[in-house]
């Protein structure tokens, strides 16, 4: 009998799914089983020695350590030399992140975001450990503990300051690998970049996501992808993507008022009527029926900016093989470069130019793979005026030269 890898709920409480944030704490005596995270969370060991291993890499666990899980990372304690003893924070990434996004206090909310990926684990001086704990305890004392519900009455103010709270905690972990030479993981054998497949689903849901797509960035074929995909989650390709865009639809129901209208276009589905009955098929309620049982905690975003921003998108997306330029793209919008370049950032995490130049290498990878057309006539096609500033560009982010990338492709599929 096929044993799939357990997909933990995508809520941080079983009790209330309205919550942005629970603290609990958890003993580990044995090895467990792999488990896929929905919702990310802040692990700190406070006693024992053992390993865990975060999609197929193993660290070390023993007091003093913090570890970083985001949505679809999978692990597994693979190692309990003493029992182990956690205490953990899950919280809801996309309210979080929004509001990390927006914030006008953090120079370059982005980069905080991307830093928190690169790497799950990190070991804490005495001085760092004081303060994660602290930081562990204010948290405690808003949301009480999960598991023996323990809840503590509500407090003015206490959502944003909870969002404020595990913004610190997130700044805190990103200073420590700053600071630390080199990521501290043991050598594993076994290491599987295909665990990272869900994760990068879960990254690109506001695009185009295809088996073909996804063969390409694992260099695999579309039915290893697939049956990778069916062999630890139960799901089908297709059937998986929904069940992340739903996660998401959930978090734009209940935290913001955005209508139907807004949130289609942002996850890939055709209009309002799509999405209504996609949500309706897999949750058995209407949309206007689960709004008005979980009525919204806070309000994280400016739903005109938040529309502006996906407009911006589509229209470059859209457009970026013609002639457009920063300037005259602003200008069609009403608004500056600036202004323009941070909407952008808060939705594709790059500048105009930057923006236009991933889709127009993305367009060429595409087509050095799949046509027999000169390196010259791509150039033109997907929007370069010379063949140099393609090179240049794609050297940037592929590193290589287009004609090596098209010959190494070829002989990984052959």
């Amino acid at each position: 009998m096929k044993e799939y890898i357990e997909l933990q709920t995508q809520f941080c409480s079983k009790i209330d799914i309205k919550k942005i944030c629970t603290f609990d704490y958890e003993t580990i005596t044995e090895r467990t089983l792999p488990l896929y995270h929905r919702s990310p969370r802040f692990i700190l060991v406070r006693e024992g020695k053992g390993s865990i291993e975060i999609d197929r890499k193993r660290y070390e666990l023993k007091s003093g350590v913090l570890l970083s899980i985001l949505p679809w990372e999978c692990t597994q304690v693979v190692e309990v030399k003493e029992s182990l003893n956690f205490e953990i924070v899950k919280y809801n990434y996309d309210v979080v992140a929004e509001n990390l996004k927006s914030s006008s206090c953090i120079w370059d909310p982005v980069s905080v975001l991307k830093r928190l990926e690169e790497s799950p684990y990190a070991y804490l001086s005495n001085e760092r450990k004081k303060e994660m704990e602290y930081l562990f305890s204010k948290i405690r004392e808003e949301v009480g503990i999960e598991s023996v519900m323990d809840f503590r009455e509500r407090r003015s103010y206490q959502e944003i300051n909870i969002i404020m709270l595990v913004s610190s905690l997130i700044i805190a972990f990103c200073r420590v690998i700053d600071n630390r030479d080199k990521i501290i993981s043991m050598k594993n054998d076994l290491e599987d970049n295909r665990m990272l497949i869900l994760r990068y689903i879960y990254m690109h849901l506001g695009e185009k996501i295809t088996l073909e797509r996804i063969a390409k960035q694992f260099y695999l074929s579309r039915s290893s992808v697939r049956m990778y995909i069916y062999e630890k989650t139960g799901l089908a390709f297709q059937e998986l993507v929904s069940e992340m865009r739903i996660m998401k639809i959930i978090n734009y129901l209940l935290y913001t008022d955005m209508t139907l209208e807004d949130i289609a276009p942002i996850l890939g589905y055709v209009d309002a009527a799509h999405i209504s009955k996609v949500f309706s098929s897999r949750m058995e309620n209407k949309v206007s029926e689960y709004r008005r049982t979980y009525q919204k905690v806070l309000n994280i975003t400016n739903i005109e900016e938040k529309r502006l921003a996906y407009q911006l998108v589509e229209y470059i997306t859209k457009n970026y093989q013609e002639d457009i330029q920063a300037l005259g793209t602003s200008e069609k919008f009403g608004i500056s470069i600036e202004e323009m370049n941070r909407h952008l950032i808060m939705q594709v995490e790059c500048n105009f130019s930057d923006f236009i130049n991933r889709l127009r290498i993305d367009k060429s990878c595409e087509m050095l793979l799949d046509t027999n057309k000169s390196i010259t006539d791509i150039a033109i096609e997907v929007g370069y005026g010379t063949v140099n500033t393609f090179r240049r560009n794609f050297i940037q982010l592929r590193h290589v030269l287009p004609n090596e990338f098209r010959t190494t492709q070829a002989m990984l599929v052959n």
